[in-house]
């Protein structure tokens, strides 16, 4: 029988909806994840989280995911634009190969990581390569992905090769694809004062405890400005999304804007290398949010640089990156 592999794009996940009872299940699950949140006490946590965060939140976010919806397709921005993703992939790849077979399966939500490997597996696969598409490791993110696959396949009988791959952070494509999203945005808006170039966060005790997303974020940012020519002047690294009272990995991106705006910058830009598609964090929090942040701080010109999504030069990274892989 011909040898046939398998190939899984996975990404975090979204509600169903942006209904407030679809966000608050998707929430729920994603914040009863121990990767997410490390609780020293887990019962006081879930407490906390089922009597007041759940009973909060939900209607906040519901209300968020609603301005965003159907950017890119018919439901949420991130699930859309990683079916474009996959759609693009298997273009590209089959061009080379006629026994590969194509999942999209999402960390929580649906379509699950789960349902995905069975289909997979019942396509008759030899092998399985998953690509988490989080080019930065993370043990929230990329060790949690982990996590459902080896829950998953743990079980299985005469069970296909699995190759996970792990990060891209320093991929020469997908380095490029970046510089030439900055550079194509810059043609039309011109140059910042400053570019702003902010991650996901993370707490501080996860970097303290070994955790290696902090360093390859710095990583990807300095061969980026490198790939660029930025002076270290013209550019900084901050970190977004922050959750709860627990320090998180500084400079956070909504008090660098503010402080920019306030020292007198007029035009920043900012970038997500992070986020291999658009979703709630890049086009709400970013581009709504913090543009208000630098804005109402003194500055004049704010614009968010979009995520790589299905530009074709990302899609060849992507497609290269499985690639090295299949053989």
């Amino acid at each position: 029988m011909p040898s046939k592999t398998g190939i899984l794009l996975t990404n975090l996940g979204t509600p169903k909806s942006p209904s407030k009872t679809d966000v608050k299940a998707f929430l729920s699950e994603f914040l009863s994840d121990n990767r997410v949140v490390k609780p020293k006490n887990k019962l006081i946590w879930w407490l906390i989280l089922n009597l007041i965060i759940l009973n909060t939140r939900p209607k906040k976010s519901a209300i968020n995911y609603a301005k965003i919806w159907q950017r890119f397709g018919p439901g949420s921005p991130l699930l859309d634009i990683t079916n474009l993703q996959l759609s693009g992939v298997k273009k590209v790849l089959s061009k080379s190969y006629d026994n590969l077979t194509f999942e999209v399966g999402m960390r929580y939500g649906k379509p699950s990581i789960s349902k995905a490997l069975r289909k997979l597996k019942s396509s008759g696969n030899n092998k399985i390569i998953i690509l988490p598409l989080y080019p930065q490791n993370a043990g929230a993110t990329t060790l949690s992905t982990l996590d459902a696959v080896n829950y998953e396949v743990k079980s299985w009988v005469d069970s296909p090769e699995i190759i996970f791959i792990n990060d891209y952070h320093n991929n020469t494509g997908y380095i490029n694809s970046l510089a030439s999203s900055i550079t194509d945005h810059q043609k039309l808006h011109g140059k910042p004062d400053k570019l702003v170039i902010s991650f996901h966060g993370i707490p501080k005790s996860y970097i303290d405890n070994g955790d290696i997303y902090y360093d390859q974020c710095l990583n990807t940012s300095q061969i980026l400005a490198n790939t660029l020519n930025l002076l270290s002047n013209e550019y900084c690294v901050t970190f977004q999304s922050i959750f709860g009272t627990e320090e998180w990995i500084k400079p956070y991106t909504e008090d660098t804007l503010k402080s920019l705006a306030l020292d007198g910058l007029k035009h920043v830009q900012v970038v997500c290398p992070g986020f291999s598609a658009d979703c709630l964090e890049t086009l709400e929090e970013i581009d709504i949010e913090n543009r208000a942040y630098f804005i109402n701080a003194g500055g004049k010109t704010f614009s968010y640089i979009p995520a790589l999504n299905d530009r074709s030069d990302h899609i060849l990274a992507l497609s290269d990156i499985i690639q090295s892989k299949i053989v």
